[in-house]
């Protein structure tokens, strides 16, 4: 079965950009731009300083984001009433349950930039529920009744979705509306601070960072790691057996192949802004095809993260058995992997 050269691969940040207004826009990488990404959706997000993703909730799908570029303040509302304020920085991650309501507003001083990732391929905003299209299309005296104000107040406010708000006062720690924090904290329920990590290091290959339930209790349905590749080094071949793989290249050059059994595999270049995706179950790898270093950002549309590497395999049988598998002599089979190895160094 041939299958088309491009299918895992679609360059996000070349196309066009959607929801353009001067608080921010958008690139979406869901399954109806990228139809093999079934299981996972991706944004990319881009906002103003003061700029804000208004009060929104996400009906079919959680949320999960990792910042690039700037800083940025997030509120987010609990079923039981409970509310949540929180700013993150590059390498900081996010986690939004499905249909929990959220706001995202860059701090300044300049632009912000984030990755967001769902665990739902066909995520969309027809299943996005923003507060100005709900009060727009609401009758306005019930709106004046939920809000408690007067029908000329009412008159004021949007008559359509706004999507991206502002920009506007910009809440950093010099402003009146900047949020309190009484104590300092690494972690909150909604944040983690991924990139402080201490990485998975495989010298001369590369280092993994990874977040999954266990590190970031709420992040139940989502896991993720930033994977770093030296020169010529690549992660091993290896598949996941219970997540899709949602890649977005942060910088550098690779080469990504999928395996779909049957003789088939899928070979594709990515370069900064890529997005790649290996559905569950199938085998890939990721090479560094560059003279610098590769970054990575790995999304997987379930909370545990579980991975088995060839490497891994083989050096867990017997000898004779990969002996007799492969066709080749026991002096050949010594010189495969004795362990798992992860990352794989690059050949000089």
């Amino acid at each position: 079965m041939d299958t088309p050269k491009n299918v895992y691969r679609y360059r996000l940040e070349k196309e066009p950009a959607t929801h353009v207004k001067p608080g921010g826009s958008t690139r979406e990488a869901s399954a109806k731009q990228f139809p093999v990404s079934q299981g996972i959706a991706g944004v990319s997000m881009r906002l103003a300083p003061g700029g804000m993703r208004e009060l929104h909730w996400h009906a079919n799908a959680a949320e999960w984001g990792f910042v690039v570029k700037g800083s940025v303040r997030t509120t987010c509302l609990h079923p039981d009433g409970s509310s949540y304020i929180d700013t993150f920085n590059p390498g900081d991650v996010w986690y939004f349950p499905r249909g929990y309501g959220h706001s995202i507003q860059c701090l300044g001083p300049g632009e912000c930039h984030f990755i967001l990732i769902f665990d739902n391929g066909y995520f969309s905003e027809d299943h996005t529920f923003s507060i100005t299209d709900w009060l727009s299309r609401t009758p306005a005296a019930i709106a004046a009744q939920t809000l408690g104000v007067g029908a000329d107040v009412v008159a004021k406010l949007p008559k359509g979705e706004v999507y991206f708000a502002g920009p506007g006062p910009i809440p950093n720690d010099v402003s009146p509306y900047a949020a309190p924090r009484h104590d300092p904290a690494l972690l909150s329920m909604h944040r983690y601070p991924l990139m402080a990590q201490q990485p998975r290091r495989s010298p001369g290959g590369g280092t993994q960072r990874t977040v999954t339930v266990d590190e970031f209790p709420i992040s139940a349905t989502m896991a993720g790691s930033v994977l770093e590749i030296e020169p010529g080094g690549m992660r091993d071949l290896h598949w996941h057996p219970g997540a899709d793989e949602w890649q977005y290249y942060l910088e550098g050059s690779a080469e990504m192949a999928v395996f779909l059994a049957e003789g088939s595999v899928v070979l594709n270049e990515f370069e900064q802004g890529d997005v790649g995706y290996a559905p569950m179950g199938t085998g890939h790898y990721i090479k560094n095809t560059g003279g610098g270093l590769l970054r990575v950002l790995v999304g997987f549309n379930n909370g545990r993260y579980q991975a088995n590497d060839l490497s891994a395999w083989i050096s867990s049988n017997p000898p004779d058995v990969i002996s007799t598998n492969l066709g080749l002599p026991m002096d050949d089979v010594k010189k495969l992997p004795a362990a798992a190895h992860f990352f794989v160094r690059g050949t000089v």
